[in-house]
């Protein structure tokens, strides 16, 4: 079957251990299910591991993503939870969570398998292109939003680094939840955009919020963390998924942070019942993904591409005709 794969580890240039081609079809095992894939898409997850963050060499050739909507055996229109081995099921309860790539093979393919306790139906109000945005950027924004910040209605919240799939989702995602949504992005046309999405209003990084807000979503990192702990006020909560500018600061705030008692969570990806509650939100709301592009399989590369360079706003998908 065709598919998109790591062929080998490049650090500095990852790109240059993707390759495009055949790989052998997914094999039936117990407790497994094999899909059909209509649709996936990218997240930073993918390029990391073609950098060897999160997979090994002896692990490689890898086909490469994380999430997918597609149709099962039965005809079942579906949509995959990517993280393997979080209940045992399928993988044994002595195996250590993961995501899925780390250890089994990708979604960039025309069949996925995975643990059939991962396979969770696809609302009909979702298009395979929707579906397939969800459970690893918009599943991550909605349990930093709900979960981890604890956000209610009428809470503001300040969203780091607009245009990435993990912040135009917590954008759109905390608008249709009643917050009052604030952003960043070194980019004028990204803050225009983040406003039309649902911000109050949107800044360069490290500007002076109108107010103190109750939790900031940070993904970017040492560029904004300084600007993300001044923003909070006293007791506010900062949730961080992730560090695409750099994981060491050169002002780590701990005064601030203890001094007005702010709480720093970490968050990683999502449980299989947020993302029930999560498809069911977007059913019932009308919230749907924001698609930058949708390119067929065989154009992965220059998704990957686009992605790498940061030119985006929402999420890249990939298809199969």
């Amino acid at each position: 079957m065709f598919a998109a794969y790591a062929a080998r580890i490049d650090r500095d240039q990852p790109l240059n251990g993707l390759e495009l081609g055949d790989r052998p079809a997914p094999e039936a095992r117990p407790g497994w299910t094999t899909i059909d894939v209509r649709a996936a898409s990218l997240n930073h997850h993918d390029l990391w591991s073609l950098r060897g963050v999160g997979l090994a060499e002896d692990r490689l050739p890898m086909i490469l993503g994380c999430d997918a909507a597609g149709v099962d055996a039965d005809g079942n229109e579906v949509v995959l939870h990517s993280v393997i081995g979080q209940s045992g099921h399928g993988v044994g309860p002595d195996e250590p969570r993961s995501i899925l790539t780390e250890r089994y093979q990708g979604t960039f393919a025309e069949q996925v398998a995975v643990p059939s306790w991962n396979v969770l139906r696809k609302p009909k109000e979702l298009s395979f292109e929707e579906a397939a945005c969800l459970p690893t950027a918009w599943l991550t924004a909605y349990r930093m939003l709900f979960t981890n910040a604890g956000v209610r209605p009428g809470d503001s919240v300040l969203v780091q680094g607009a245009g990435g799939g993990v912040a135009t989702a917590a954008i759109v995602l905390g608008k249709a939840a009643g917050l009052r949504v604030f952003a960043t992005s070194r980019d004028e046309a990204k803050r225009k955009r983040a406003v039309d999405l649902g911000a109050v209003d949107a800044f360069e990084p490290g500007a002076r919020l109108p107010q103190r807000v109750d939790a900031v979503i940070e993904t970017v990192g040492a560029a904004t963390w300084s600007h993300s702990v001044k923003s909070l006020r006293p007791g506010g909560t900062l949730v961080i998924s992730g560090a695409t500018s750099g994981d060491r600061p050169s002002h780590a705030e701990l005064t601030r942070i203890f001094f007005l008692e702010l709480k720093v969570v970490g968050s990683t990806m999502g449980t299989k019942d947020e993302l029930e509650d999560l498809l069911s939100f977007c059913a019932a709301t009308g919230v749907r993904p924001v698609i930058d592009e949708v390119l067929p399989l065989d154009r992965a590369r220059e998704g990957f591409e686009r992605m790498a360079s940061g030119e985006l706003f929402g999420k890249i998908v990939l298809t199969n005709s």
